[in-house]
């Protein structure tokens, strides 16, 4: 910790003492007392969806502790909406309604005369009515996709779910969001996560996110820095124009190619190598098996892109990890070192006791969610039993050496790190459950290890690591001030921790103070 800060440009010019930096006031420097206030380097989110978060903030708030509360919101959006018009939103969890799901005929109640596309908590899973799988083509009889699941009843009728790529059917059918009005969401959202105290963010949503981003850099309107991750899709697209993970500059940077293993945990789609606990039969979704994550690894990584790899269950890691075991090999074979390649780990939440060294071994990005554990937990134990010594293992893996790289999954979770910090450092949920230990409460964290994960970890998996993670002569002026000193609070109140200012590059992005 400094009590002074010069800053040049951009950049941090020195650090120091109240008395230390004076000889380097001039005409053009602005010196901003901070009363004592603590300062601390910008925070990055290293795994969330921004174009989704943008449009969650407008569609109907599902997350509600009854589904009949639910039921009550899509039908006050039903009346003000002309009848025909789609009706979204985002965050339903039938482990809050005592574990029932929603039907298409109770959202055909609530709103009759419009398509309902709701999606779960976890993004794994979707809730619609009958008009909206009219509308997507979906019947009795249409079968499974490979990878999802469509929802039907004891007669074999459709339930009004989808699991995992089955929602894509639906997903093809929505209205699509013109380029302009995603910019003016996206400008929004920025500064909401500006006054949470980023300064940066790892995105994982697709292309319309992508040339949205380009347009507000291009009005120099981009306030937050993004490292843009790609789907999948977009593979021989970026092949063929020669995109390389790091392409870019610090505001605006294409990261890795994400694809999905398995599904996620509340649907019970995540891959496990052993049933879940009390449903004999459900081993989860396997989304893309070995063999494809493999072939489109090779073409990625031999065309100069890491891979991004959504992997929950413990099943789908370790398959994630053979398959990056498989790739190193072939990389080392072409001459391209580990440090060329940031290869990632998305989520890592279950994994088998025999496969906790290999992150490390392999030189791999652990890319998770403290959130996560502290949401999941009463979920986790019922589903995963005492697998859960194995799960959301970041003292584990730190020690082993992985580089952790923390975020928030938002808007499945809140996009706040002061949450996050706060899980990673008791592993308690707000209302201080499970006790004061936390849970497992051998894979907590110190604060200073926690805001690495949000700091140095999201540089070095940029591949940013001389440019940002620490307040460092030279590095770039990303820095938040904060209402207090965050050190000398009590764990269970690093939540409550509030910004008072977040510069980015050197201009106060968003102050109050």
């Amino acid at each position: 910790m400094v009590s002074a800060l010069a800053v040049l440009g951009e950049r941090v010019l020195a650090l120091g003492g109240e008395g230390d930096l004076g000889h380097l006031e001039g005409p053009a420097t602005e010196r901003v007392d901070l009363g004592g206030r603590t300062v601390v380097p910008g925070l990055v989110d290293a795994h969330l969806h921004l174009e989704w978060l943008a449009r969650s903030l407008e569609g109907v708030p599902a997350g509600t502790p009854t589904l009949e509360e639910c039921l009550r919101r899509v039908a006050a959006r039903a009346r003000e909406t002309p009848p025909g018009l789609w009706i979204t939103g985002h965050g339903w969890n039938q482990n809050d309604w005592g574990g029932r799901f929603g039907t298409a005929r109770e959202l055909d109640e609530a709103a009759p005369l419009h398509p309902v596309y709701l999606t779960a908590k976890s993004g794994h899973a979707a809730w619609v009515n009958h008009l909206t799988l009219e509308r997507a083509g979906v019947c009795a009889t249409t079968p499974d996709p490979q990878g999802g699941r469509i929802g039907r009843d004891e007669g074999g009728q459709l339930n009004g779910l989808l699991f995992e790529k089955a929602m894509q059917a639906v997903e093809s059918a929505l209205p699509q969001v013109g380029k302009d009005s995603l910019v003016e969401q996206l400008r929004r959202a920025q500064q909401a996560l500006l006054q949470l105290g980023l300064t940066g963010v790892h995105d994982f949503d697709g292309s319309s996110c992508l040339q949205a981003l380009r347009s507000l850099h291009e009005q120099g309107q981009l306030d937050l820095r993004v490292v843009k991750n790609l789907p999948v899709e977009l593979l021989e697209s970026a092949v063929a124009e020669g995109w390389q993970s790091g392409r870019g500059d610090s505001w605006l940077r294409l990261g890795s190619l994400k694809m999905f293993a398995d599904g996620a945990l509340g649907p019970q789609t995540a891959a496990l190598l052993e049933p879940y606990e009390g449903n004999p039969g459900n081993r989860g979704v396997v989304v893309t098996d070995k063999a494809e994550l493999l072939e489109k690894g090779r073409r990625a990584t031999t065309h100069g892109l890491s891979l991004a790899v959504h992997a929950i269950g413990d099943r789908a890691n370790r398959d994630v990890l053979d398959v990056f075991a498989a790739l190193r090999a072939e990389e080392a074979r072409l001459g391209i070192p580990a440090s060329r390649r940031r290869h990632r780990v998305e989520h890592l939440q279950l994994l088998s006791p025999q496969d906790l060294p290999r992150p490390a071994q392999l030189g791999l990005v652990v890319s998770m969610q403290p959130i996560h554990a502290t949401s999941d937990m009463l979920l986790a134990e019922r589903h995963w039993g005492s697998r859960c010594s194995g799960a959301y293992a970041w003292r584990s893996q730190r020690d082993l050496g992985a580089v952790l790289a923390f975020g928030s999954d938002a808007p499945v979770e809140s996009a706040n790190p002061f949450l996050g910090l706060h899980a990673a450092v008791t592993r308690r949920r707000l209302d201080g459950a499970p006790g004061p230990a936390g849970w497992y409460p051998h894979e907590r964290l110190s604060l200073e290890e926690a805001l690495e994960g949000y700091t140095q970890g999201p540089a070095f998996a940029a591949g940013l690591e001389n440019d940002l993670g620490s307040l460092s002569p030279g590095k770039l002026a990303d820095l938040l001030v904060l209402d207090g000193d965050l050190f000398s609070r009590e764990a269970m109140e690093i939540a409550v921790t509030r910004p008072l200012g977040t510069m980015v590059g050197g201009v106060w992005k968003w102050r109050d103070f």
